[in-house]
């Protein structure tokens, strides 16, 4: 036990009818930023959930210990304003977090609008667990990852053209081609390749556009926002108004493009390959597992990072016009 802090409730003196009481009896004395360690004889998760039902989302759960004898845990309440980043947020300051994401099937790119509390609970996972693993993460040193959140959205923009749509535009003709083949080939004895085959040709027909209406509309509008000249207003500014349009727009396209990659990792039962696969089917599955894991930092980019800048960009811009 940390003995060391002050606000300690060892809740094993307590009779059980008196502790969950107790608990959120010392709870709601604290101030806002102050904290309590309650110390058990078992993990205490079931009051997460009661309190998370009954206070709201008002609290920060951190285990400072847990057993196999004894768990600690910090339960520290909320300023009034703060809230659970989300997904996309964590992700976008430190993807050290979206691999945690990955672990536990956790949407950070469409899906990255959503709390880790929200997302646990849609998927029925233990968000205590998920929640911990975040923590630890934050323990340790980081070592000097891509600082996309620190780019300047003109060159963050080059950097998703160059990388991201350059490797789609490179694979996307063998993964079509590939697709095609191993359902000629093995659609016979396994008929999900037909559907796979079809998803495939739809997220290639999207994406193809897709970039095209970045690179020319939406990407172009951006880099109007971050220029010093605002004497001219460009072309995609006149048409569309605001970018929020055009992001509307793409995020839509990304959940079709994604929804489609969800559908053919539950058809492949996560790229599982069946007893008479051959090199070809081997090769499809790992062009399609690879290229999803592209896509979802490309996603993360763009909806996580730059498009939330860029409507933030938008707004100072226009305060600082009317100041």
């Amino acid at each position: 036990m940390d003995t060391d802090t002050e606000n300690i409730l060892n809740v094993t003196l307590l009779e059980p009818k008196q502790k969950h009481p107790t608990i959120f009896a010392r709870y709601d004395a604290l101030q806002e930023g102050e904290s309590l360690v309650i110390h058990n004889d078992h993990d205490p998760k079931p009051l997460y959930y009661q309190l998370l039902g009954e206070r709201g989302n008002v609290f920060i759960w951190e285990y400072l210990a847990q057993g196999p004898e004894w768990w600690d845990v910090k339960i520290s309440k909320r300023v009034s304003g703060d809230s659970d980043e989300t997904l996309g947020q964590l992700a976008a300051k430190d993807i050290r977090k979206a691999a945690i994401f990955k672990k536990y099937g956790l949407d950070f790119c469409c899906g990255g609008k959503k709390t880790i509390k929200e997302a646990c609970a849609e998927k029925g996972l233990d968000v205590t667990k998920i929640e911990k693993e975040i923590q630890e993460a934050d323990k340790v040193p980081a070592s000097h990852p891509i600082p996309y959140n620190e780019w300047d959205l003109g060159f963050l923009s080059d950097y998703i053209v160059n990388t991201h749509h350059r490797y789609v535009r490179k694979t996307l003709p063998d993964l079509v081609g590939y697709a095609a083949k191993v359902k000629s080939v093995h659609s016979a004895h396994h008929p999900e390749l037909s559907t796979i085959n079809k998803l495939v040709n739809e997220v290639a027909e999207e994406l193809s556009s897709h970039m095209v209406k970045e690179e020319v509309i939406l990407f172009p509008f951006i880099k109007d926002l971050t220029s010093k000249d605002k004497k001219t207003a460009s072309v995609q500014s006149k048409q569309f108004g605001s970018v929020n349009a055009p992001i509307n727009m793409m995020e839509m396209e990304h959940d079709f493009v994604a929804k489609n990659f969800e559908e053919i990792r539950k058809l492949s039962n996560d790229y599982s390959l069946p007893a008479d696969a051959c090199a070809s089917y081997s090769l499809l599955y790992k062009m399609l597992k690879e290229f999803e894991e592209d896509l979802q930092m490309h996603i993360h980019l763009e909806n996580n990072i730059l498009f939330p800048k860029a409507i933030e960009l938008e707004k100072e811009n226009k305060n600082n016009k009317h100041a």
